[in-house]
């Protein structure tokens, strides 16, 4: 890929990261919290240096000067001079030859093999399996159950029906939560209520396409798989990730109004139906953006089978 090219796509992703990140990095600088706009920086692991470096992926080459600092990445390496010689490049020698730089796809595949492998059975188990659509968003209501005995996660944040509200709803509903890393974070006494008792042995059974928090996490498997994933990919499920977790607050039992955000009432059936329809919506995306992983991935799985 030539500077021409590539360039203005690293440009482009770099300002698209920075709308997020930058003020997420000044909150926390000013020692200020937002109950969404800093949880794919917080509860994530990757940081906002790190998203902002662009990737173009397996089996594509960076041309050109620019590209040398990429030399000190990790898992990135030149082209050999057979591989420039197929790309029509020239010795890397040669008087005036431009520098190229990939990942190094056999090493990072054998460096990354049980993370390939885990991702892969993840997004091909989540996409075979039906969605469940009748849970409501009603794991953030267990997180906050008998509030006055074990608090609250958002202790800045005000219940919008109380304590004994919001009790309420959890005791008057079915709770069936699939998402591991939702149900770890249960009120103790919600933990009972769940139908299913989810593990992280058991992650790989239970993600379903329907479930929230496993269509956010087509962000983390992104950013797990690191520079095999093209950052335009990369920036694709982190934004339907901030629009999952945005709904997910709405429709959680704290009182949001005075950030900006209206609730959405999932304890009643219009709040129901609004929820099940951002739900679907956001299903839908999402499986397109798995598909998407699933393909790039394709080449590190090649890699190991190779092996």
């Amino acid at each position: 890929m030539a500077p021409d090219e590539w360039l203005p796509r690293a440009r482009a992703h770099a300002e698209r990261v920075a709308r997020f990140a930058e003020p997420f990095v000044a909150r926390r600088n000013a020692g200020k919290k937002h109950p969404i706009e800093d949880f794919l920086f917080t509860y994530y692991t990757h940081k906002p240096g790190q998203l902002g470096r662009w990737h173009p992926g397996v089996g594509v080459a960076l041309v050109g000067h620019d590209a040398v600092e990429r030399l000190a990445w990790k898992h990135c390496r030149a082209l050999t001079d057979g591989e420039r010689a197929e790309a029509g490049l020239g010795p890397a020698d040669a008087p005036g030859a431009s520098p190229a730089v990939v990942l190094d796809a056999p090493a990072y595949a054998a460096e990354r093999e049980e993370t390939i492998r885990f991702c892969g059975i993840i997004l091909r188990g989540t996409a075979a399996r039906p969605g469940n659509f009748g849970c409501f968003g009603l794991h953030e209501w267990a997180m906050a159950y008998r509030s006055e005995k074990f608090g609250i996660r958002h202790e800045y944040l005000p219940l919008r029906l109380g304590a004994d509200g919001t009790d309420r709803v959890v005791e008057e509903h079915r709770i069936r939560c699939t998402h591991f890393d939702a149900f770890r974070f249960y009120s103790p006494d919600a933990v009972p209520l769940n139908e299913l008792q989810p593990t992280r042995a058991a992650q790989r059974e239970l993600e379903q396409p329907g479930c929230l928090h496993a269509n956010m996490d087509l962000y983390k498997w992104a950013y797990k798989l690191g520079p095999a994933i093209p950052g335009e990919l990369l920036m694709d499920c982190f934004e339907l990730a901030w629009r999952v977790r945005t709904m997910d607050m709405q429709a959680s039992p704290y009182d949001l109004t005075d950030w900006g955000f209206e609730p959405i009432a999932i304890e009643t059936p219009a709040g129901k139906a609004a929820y099940v329809e951002a739900q679907r919506g956001f299903a839908a995306e999402a499986a397109a953006l798995r598909e998407r992983l699933t393909t790039a991935l394709a080449p590190l799985e090649a890699e190991l089978a190779a092996r």
